[in-house]
């Protein structure tokens, strides 16, 4: 959808992890051609500052899980605003293809008949243990990991927890308010209650805060941390400590991995 560039109406913009300098030149620029734009709770109010003053600002966030306006009527949005001639760029935290929702936003798009770019972000699955010194692949320790949504909905949860529990790291975003029913579920899957488990708070922004602790008692470790966070859980946790240069650098880092 990007042969023509003169043609496209919305663009999908990534806006990475956290730390506004992660966003891509491209996303920059973008953002300040922008005639509206629709940004998330997550997005750093940093980037705002690139928009157009005279440009809309719409802010389709979500606080406490619930949402200020709902999908449709943000799907609604950006095809009113488009057809009317304007550029519009719909901010997203991290990338748009990573729990985002920035397929389903593509399909209405796509539907709607509007041409659109997706601009790619640096997603929070890889940056986030990035920052707090945690490898997710590591010679000798994980050559691979598995990534999942920490959203459970409870029986009706699809996913193969001994499959999960047999992946050397597994990394679950959105996942902190679920912790202690994803720990358990692990367990009793089979993953050792001494393997260790990283959790990473507001992670690549200033008061990026990095809680460890074996898999048993991580859930009770982290109980006063608030979203959002990445869960790291493997053996490459451990190495936040010996690598944690984010947090060398004064930024906050506690407890234990035995």
């Amino acid at each position: 959808m990007i042969d023509d560039r003169a043609q496209i109406r919305v663009h999908l913009v990534g806006a990475g992890p956290g730390d506004p300098e992660l966003i891509t030149l491209r996303g920059a620029r973008l953002l300040g051609e922008a005639d509206v734009v629709l940004y998330d709770r997550l997005v750093h109010p940093a980037l705002l500052e690139r928009v157009r003053e005279e440009a809309i600002r719409i802010f389709v966030g979500k606080r406490c899980g619930k949402a200020s306006i709902t999908q449709a009527e943000i799907n609604e949005t950006m095809i009113r605003h488009a057809r009317a001639g304007q550029r519009v760029v719909r901010l997203k935290g991290g990338d748009p293809f990573i729990f985002g929702r920035g397929g389903e936003e593509c399909l209405e798009l796509a539907q709607a008949a509007i041409p659109f770019e997706v601009v790619p972000g640096v997603s929070s699955v890889i940056s986030v243990p990035t920052f707090a010194g945690i490898p997710l692949t590591h010679r000798n320790l994980s050559s691979a990991f598995t990534v999942v949504s920490g959203h459970l909905h409870g029986d009706s949860s699809p996913y193969d927890w001994r499959a999960l529990a047999a992946a050397p790291t597994l990394v679950v975003v959105m996942g902190l308010r679920n912790l202690p029913e994803i720990t358990s579920r692990l367990m009793d899957a089979g993953k050792s209650p001494d393997t260790p488990v990283a959790v990473v708070r507001a992670g690549t922004v200033s008061d990026q805060e990095t809680v460890t602790a074996p898999l048993r008692d991580i859930a009770e470790q982290a109980r006063t941390l608030e979203p959002p966070a990445v869960i790291v859980i493997g053996p490459v946790a451990e190495l936040h400590h010996k690598i944690g240069w984010f947090a060398s650098a004064g930024r906050r880092s506690h407890g234990s991995v035995r």
